[in-house]
């Protein structure tokens, strides 16, 4: 990874305005002379970005901003319905337990959620705040205190009477403990994505639509020359990044193969009380229970959506082109029943809604970021594993800094730090 930036507390405040979004990471100021430096030294560079989810949405971001010729290219469309960047909302949170390396990346990707935010018009962040709450004490849950503790960033050790206090619409019945960070909460995700495109694309990145087959030229001498799109076009450059979420082993079959699963996960929605005002985001935060490895999360009813629940259980493997979409009587059942425990005052509420996705789940959970074998020029970005989505700015600027040779490489993101037989080590 990068050097490090220092601690969020002694970082400058983010003017969040539009020009705070264009002028690089987390909106750090950059003098005009710099970027007229860093945008020439990149001038003419044709970079070929295909897959418009939050990875590659960021990636195509961070380039245009370093001066490179961006097309980005998606076969459904930025934040589609199939894609696992698609749907309603996306946690950002900066516990991680003993992986501090993505702590850091979810408090650095912060600024540039909250720059995004400030000029989507409708909102992208939510701060509502992001609860923890855990049978008794654990590691996860004291090495996420120490790395937060080591970076500067607000976060509260509850214990069960004042969880009970600040959250009434919680039973924290068998809860020992929770972890508080106020800073944090819900992403929209299919709007951020929208959004970052629809930037991307008036600040003069170039965007198609198509369905993408690799060319052979150019591979045999350890270089990709050109894609050709579905409609016949072809599309050269001198970089590749293949940000496809599920769809990297189906291209990739010999390089990814099994080292990412897609598997299938379903939320629900259910309707809160009428004239019920606690379930709203500020009240309620954004919230998981570690119950003893049974691992459930949700979300307050953002925009009148309904309080979403789900139980992240990495489920049964999936093809993302031919996966019935449709929930299981089983799945609702399983949150049902959870909900009314642990949220007595939705007990009936009516299911509003229901969405299946999916993971790509790499081998260990970490993040695939790396360069292909015997292609020097392309960059295969993906194993967003579920947590992916908050980390998607850093993402993005770590998948630029591999391009132009401006930063080490981290092996936890390599493909020969994952594996066929998948054994998740991050939470």
């Amino acid at each position: 990874m990068s050097k490090d930036r220092g601690p969020a507390s002694a970082r400058p405040r983010i003017d969040v305005t539009r020009r705070s979004l264009l002028i690089g990471a987390g909106g750090a100021a950059v003098s005009p002379a710099a970027a007229a430096r860093r945008g020439k030294s990149n001038k003419g560079r044709r970079v070929v970005v295909i897959g418009a989810g939050v990875f590659g949405a960021w990636t195509a971001h961070h380039l245009l901003k370093r001066g490179a010729n961006v097309t980005l290219v998606d076969a459904f469309g930025p934040a589609n319905s199939k894609a696992s960047s698609g749907g309603e909302s996306r946690v950002t949170r900066a516990a991680y337990g003993k992986d501090e390396i993505y702590t850091r990346m979810a408090a650095d990707s912060l600024p540039q959620w909250q720059a995004l935010s400030a000029v989507s018009g409708l909102p992208i962040l939510i701060a509502a705040g992001v609860l923890f709450f855990f049978p008794n004490e654990q590691e996860y849950l004291t090495q996420s205190v120490a790395a937060h503790k080591a970076m500067g960033l607000p976060s509260e050790l509850l214990d069960r009477r004042e969880m009970q206090r600040r959250f009434p619409m919680i039973d924290f019945t068998g809860a020992a403990l929770g972890l508080f960070e106020p800073g944090f909460g819900a992403l929209m995700a299919r709007r951020s994505v929208q959004t970052l495109v629809d930037r991307f694309v008036r600040d003069g990145g170039s965007y198609r639509q198509g369905l993408v087959e690799m060319l052979p030229a150019g591979a045999a001498a350890g270089r990709l020359d050109a894609i050709r799109l579905s409609d016949g076009e072809t599309i050269g450059g001198d970089q590749f990044v293949f940000a496809l979420g599920p769809w990297l082993p189906k291209l990739f079959p010999d390089v990814i193969g099994e080292k990412i699963l897609p598997t299938r996960q379903e939320v629900f929605f259910f309707a809160p009380p009428a004239g019920d005002r606690s379930f709203e985001a500020g009240p309620m935060p954004v919230w998981a229970d570690f119950n003893n490895g049974d691992f459930f999360y949700g979300f307050p009813d953002l925009e009148a959506r309904g309080v979403k629940f789900a139980h992240d259980e990495h489920g049964v493997k999936v093809d993302p082109d031919t996966q019935d979409r449709r929930p299981t009587a089983a799945a609702l059942a399983e949150v049902v029943a959870y909900r009314d425990r642990r949220f007595p005052r939705l007990k009936g509420a009516t299911l509003t809604e229901a969405r299946v996705c999916q993971y790509e789940n790499s081998s260990n959970g970490d993040f695939i970021i790396d360069f292909h074998p015997t292609m020097s020029n392309v960059l295969l970005v993906g194993g967003g594993s579920g947590h992916g989505f908050k980390h998607g700015p850093e993402v993005g600027r770590y998948a630029v800094d591999q391009l132009l040779g401006t930063a080490a490489s981290e092996p936890r993101f390599s493909l020969a730090s994952k594996s066929a037989v998948h054994h998740r080590e991050v939470h």
